[in-house]
């Protein structure tokens, strides 16, 4: 039998992340629990090196450092696109893919391009979203879930929402990419979604 996860019940939540995207995505799956959410940047709280050789690891480590910073219980998330044709890169170094502009448009360049480097049609390869989420305490103690979404890339970029890797990521059994699809639509489905869904079930009392 699996260990009893601590329940979370704390009136405030730190989103250890700097991105405001993932943050607002966050912030929107939380709307229907009682507790006040708060980015890491608006606490001056620094963005820790990712040192991890996982998602998970990742996650946990930014949760950590932010729960330690804030004294509070702290919410981390580690996410990436995983294509299968390359070995499942870019995985954890998908942002780092984007440079230190976090420019998404040459990330996306450099997928179609290792793609077709080894000799695979970009259109169609497969490739799966990944989350890796974790809720740290300050106390040290943590619970993490991964969730993901599969699919298949389509070059070129489809559509403005979303972000990050999004305009070139189609989800099974849709004919739109997620950089196409309305966000509510996409959260409802994404691999933080997923990730998500286990958390509340772990860690969360049910939503009113």
């Amino acid at each position: 039998m699996s260990p009893a996860r601590r329940r979370f019940d704390a009136p405030e939540l730190v989103i250890a992340s700097h991105n405001p995207d993932k943050v607002r995505e966050i912030t929107a799956l939380l709307e229907h629990f009682a507790v006040a959410v708060c980015p890491a940047s608006d606490l001056g709280l620094p963005e820790p090196e990712e040192t991890g050789a996982s998602f998970t690891a990742n996650a946990e480590l930014k949760a950590r450092a932010a729960a330690r910073g804030a004294a509070r219980p702290a919410l981390a998330d580690d996410s990436g696109l995983v294509v299968a044709a390359l070995d499942g890169a870019p995985g954890i170094y998908s942002a780092r893919w984007a440079g230190s502009e976090k420019d998404f448009s040459l990330a996306m360049e450099r997928v179609r391009q290792e793609l077709s480097t080894r000799g695979t049609e970009p259109s169609g390869a497969r490739a799966h979203f990944f989350c890796a989420l974790t809720l740290c305490w300050p106390d040290g103690h943590c619970e993490s879930v991964e969730g993901r979404v599969d699919g298949q890339l389509a070059f070129p970029p489809q559509g403005g929402q979303g972000f990050g890797y999004d305009p070139i990521f189609q989800p099974d059994g849709h004919e739109v990419t997620f950089g196409e699809m309305e966000p509510e639509r996409k959260r409802a489905m994404s691999h933080r979604a997923d990730a998500f869904a286990k958390l509340i079930a772990a860690c969360f009392a049910t939503a009113p």
